[in-house]
């Protein structure tokens, strides 16, 4: 999600991997946010530390705009824009990423019912997503911005877990827009290495 805002505005940002498998690189993290997640952008010009997705956005929009405004000066359409930020990361990333780590447990420990429960959300989200998707060129609004660098993934991961197929397909429109945009691409071709280790049914 932070790639893609900073690829949009060619941010120039040095990228440090984190291996959560070694204790000293974790502690570094935790050192830097105690929470100990990713992303994480640590402002050595400004000795500024900026956790979560959004607010790292908001950030760099506010502090390093670039030629594309990624949450809109005006008020009404900068609380569109956050809203639907808000939907992609609470109400579709977050029931897709509940179905994916159910994967990850051993077959005994399998949650069957929590699986289900989060398809029914996932499904209902992905309505108001469609919904909202006939009338809009990108998922806040007329103008790419902070809720499409959410919408990827989201959507990307969304379509692997419960295909879309013709169920969606202003959804599915969306996302292929995405998909085209240049910063976008160049996150799905730098991530492509690690595709194989999503977990298939």
């Amino acid at each position: 999600k932070v790639l893609i805002a900073l690829y949009e505005n060619e941010t120039p940002f040095e990228p440090v991997m984190i291996d959560f498998g070694d204790p000293e690189t974790r502690a570094a993290l935790a050192a830097l946010w105690p929470l100990a997640k990713i992303p994480v952008l640590e402002d050595m010009a400004r000795g500024e530390i900026v956790p979560e997705t959004t607010i790292i956005i908001d950030y760099l929009d506010r502090d390093y705009p670039g030629p594309v405004r990624l949450v809109p000066e005006d008020p009404e359409a900068a609380r569109e824009m956050r809203l639907w930020d808000r939907v992609f990361d609470l109400h579709v990333q977050a029931p897709m990423q509940r179905i994916v780590g159910d994967r990850l447990r051993p077959n005994d420990q399998r949650d069957t019912f929590g699986v289900a429960e989060s398809r029914r959300a996932l499904t209902t989200s992905l309505g108001l997503v469609e919904s909202a998707a006939t009338a809009r060129q990108w998922a806040g609004g007329d103008a790419f911005g902070l809720a499409d660098c959410a919408a990827m993934p989201a959507l990307f991961y969304a379509d692997k877990v419960m295909p879309f197929g013709s169920d969606y397909p202003h959804a599915t429109a969306l996302l292929e827009r995405l998909k085209a945009r240049p910063s976008v691409a160049r996150v799905l071709a730098e991530a492509e290495p690690w595709f194989q280790y999503f977990p298939q049914e």
